[in-house]
């Protein structure tokens, strides 16, 4: 038996990267999976080597109509919704002074407002069940300040306390909040130029855990908290970020290297 046998899950931003890898170790865990994503080719693609248990539907997450239409045929098909992991994301890099409003505004509504979204109309479904669990993936982007990112920090600070509220909301109706923050990640997203991994070490020599991460290290956190191994976490923020958060190792110190 699975940690997740006979549960439902959906999870955003999942046709790749570290979503995709949640998906396919969730279905390992004996879940059925939702793998929500724009990217409709590559979404179905995923399911289809996952197998019966999986199923992908295209979304924009800032849809509130389709996330209504979304959970009302997982609904349909499976009988109702156990897990929701809002992994979807995107960046837009641009100092402050030159960011365009549309720009800042569209971070905010993928990263923010389509996780609200996710929590209103897939943890209603929760309710219903009176249990469930709900894993927003931010980043270490909302512990911290990063030069050229203010519309990416914007939407996931305000993710990391609108996770608060959640949890303080939800716990009451049986359905856990929990946040996830990963650092360096091997995504599309965290290695735009496609490097191997050994080449990428010299970008993380501060870090104690001097590499980046792979997405299936992302997705063993979203299980830990989607699961019962998690049973008494509520509000909780797990970083998976080598220690970057921690502060920065010195190798210029006597002893260290």
């Amino acid at each position: 038996m699975g940690k997740l046998q006979g549960r439902v899950a959906i999870i955003t931003g999942a046709a790749r990267g570290q979503g995709e890898a949640t998906a396919r170790l969730f279905a390992e865990e004996g879940a059925k999976v939702v793998l929500v994503d724009m990217l409709e080719a590559e979404g179905e693609a995923v399911a289809r080597s996952i197998g019966d248990n999986a199923m992908s539907r295209k979304l924009d997450v800032s849809d509130e109509d389709g996330w209504t239409a979304l959970v009302a045929d997982v609904k349909t098909r499976w009988g109702g919704i156990d897990i929701l992991i809002n992994n979807a994301g995107i960046v837009h890099p641009a100092k402050l002074t030159e960011l365009k409003r549309e720009d800042y505004e569209r971070v905010l509504r993928i990263n923010l407002i389509g996780s609200w979204l996710g929590m209103k109309i897939a943890g209603a479904a929760m309710e219903e069940k009176g249990k469930g669990a709900i894993v927003n993936v931010c980043s270490t982007s909302a512990l911290q300040g990063f030069n050229g990112l203010g519309a990416y920090l914007s939407s996931k600070w305000a993710l990391r306390g609108l996770s608060k509220t959640a949890a303080m909301e939800f716990a009451r109706k049986g359905i856990r909040v929990n946040a996830v923050f990963p650092g360096g990640i091997n995504t599309p997203m965290g290695n735009v130029t496609g490097e191997a991994p050994e080449e990428l070490k010299k970008y993380y020599q501060g870090y104690p855990i001097r590499r980046i991460g792979e997405p299936e290290e992302v997705a063993r956190a979203n299980l830990f908290l989607a699961s019962d191994d998690s049973s008494f976490c509520c509000g909780a923020e797990v970083t998976v970020d080598g220690g970057q958060t921690i502060g920065e190792y010195s190798p210029q110190l006597p002893g260290y290297d």
